[in-house]
């Protein structure tokens, strides 16, 4: 089973024991995070997709480790100018692990059964 998850506006594939390095998350190490903007579930025989989420599902995990990226390199040059830049980036994540993907259905309202009346017959 795998479902599609929309973590910090960017949307992520995972499956259950996954590890998956996701945008930085303000909480600590070894603590649980629950996702419930769910967009897609897989179970291999059944396909729901949600409009925009699925209500009930929730992908909850474990956070492992924060840690930083490796470095990006940006380099701006204009030629025959004399003008070059050059900058770098190191992108802040959490390592998380996939617990588990809750697909719990939404409860339906058990609707009131119609009662049936009895045909009345008009006398003449």
């Amino acid at each position: 089973m795998f479902a599609i998850v929309n973590i910090s506006g960017k949307q992520y594939r995972v499956t259950k024991g996954e590890q998956v390095k996701v945008p930085s998350l303000n909480t600590e190490a070894g603590k649980k995070v629950s996702f419930d903007q769910v967009l897609l579930t897989d179970d291999g025989k059944k396909v729901k997709v949600g409009t925009p989420t699925i209500k009930g599902v929730s992908v909850s995990a474990t956070v492992i480790n924060h840690g930083r990226d490796r470095k990006v390199v940006i380099f701006k040059k204009k030629r025959r100018k004399g003008y070059r830049r050059k900058n770098g980036h190191r992108q802040s994540y959490s390592l998380v692990q996939i617990d588990a993907i809750s697909a719990s259905a939404p409860k339906k309202k058990a609707t009131p059964k119609k009662k049936i009346e009895p045909d009345k017959k008009k006398e003449k």
